[in-house]
């Protein structure tokens, strides 16, 4: 087993609260105060954020310090512009519909799922033109049996394989995740049976939406952080940018939005961790299922 499973260590702590900086800036931290204030989101908080993004781009070329994070803003620059272009094509493909089952729950999923691979590749594109490699931005298996960094309070003390750490929280989270959406639905026995036969296409959403879920909001950030921050920041950046979102999704709200930090930095930890994607994509199936399957639910 390797002695460190943070390979990379703080590299430059002035870039680093910079880059934490930015992050807070372009999350929805801005959307949830404007909505906690005044009630509503101003439609021009997008194109804010896009600018501050594009001047400290143009900043980064100007100012040597500001150089190491220049792909930073680079890949939220495509996170934002690729999601917004997204919202302007119809993915709707109503043969796909068809052989998954044409369900309402196919209806409901298909297009936004197949519109987020289309944003998952395009960010795979601009990763690979920026000059990282496949295996960089953590687009491969990694080392399945890497041992983790000890979480005392979490049960795990020890060095142990991440096999036994990533199926024990895989479905711990999973479990939460069901019973807190249960309570919120409480669904009776019919719905429950008549999703039986929308199962698979709930397995087939959720594997998609985990693997765009982790291109699009982990691994860039991932890639392009940890030379400056180190591994640890880069995690806890990552893990904020992606569960303060879920202050406005499912789990919703303040609590929502802090559980949703907590599950990213048990996907930031599988990824850092074992160099790799399977035990976070797996962490993040189990929880699109449960999710999943309570939206078919509602839906049916």
């Amino acid at each position: 087993m390797q002695s460190n499973p943070y390979p990379v260590p703080l590299n430059n702590r002035n870039l680093t609260w910079f880059a934490w900086g930015a992050t807070v800036l372009v999350s929805v931290v801005p959307d949830i105060a404007f909505n906690e204030i005044v009630g509503f989101i101003p439609a021009w908080l997008f194109y804010v954020k896009i600018g501050f993004l594009i001047g400290l781009c143009l900043i980064s070329f100007l100012l040597k310090p500001l150089r190491p994070l220049r792909n930073f803003f680079l890949i939220l620059i495509a996170f934002f512009g690729l999601n917004a272009l997204r919202s302007n094509f119809d993915f709707t493909l109503p043969f796909l519909q068809k052989l998954l089952g044409g369900s309402v729950f196919d209806t409901r999923m298909q297009a936004e799922q197949t519109g987020k691979l289309a944003v998952s590749i395009a960010m795979i594109l601009v990763l690979l033109i920026l000059g990282y490699k496949r295996k960089q931005f953590f687009l491969t298996r990694g080392d399945l049996k890497a041992p983790i960094d000890p979480v005392p309070w979490l049960g795990f003390p020890k060095r142990d394989p991440w096999p036994k750490f990533g199926l024990q929280w895989g479905l711990y989270i999973a479990i939460a995740l069901a019973v807190f959406q249960y309570f919120g639905l409480r669904p009776g026995v019919d719905q429950m049976l008549r999703v039986i036969p929308i199962l698979p296409s709930i397995l087939f959403y959720a594997a998609l939406n985990a693997f765009n879920e982790e291109i699009v909001y982990r691994s860039p950030m991932l890639v392009t952080l940890e030379p400056i921050g180190g591994s640890k920041h880069a995690l806890w950046m990552a893990a904020f940018f992606f569960g303060i979102g879920h202050y406005f999704g499912v789990p919703g709200g303040l609590v929502g939005g802090v559980l949703s930090i907590f599950m990213g930095w048990i996907l930031g930890k599988g990824m850092v961790e074992t160099r790799g994607f399977f035990w976070t994509w797996w962490i993040h199936l189990l929880s699109d299922i449960a999710i999943f399957s309570f939206l078919a639910m509602s839906l049916v």
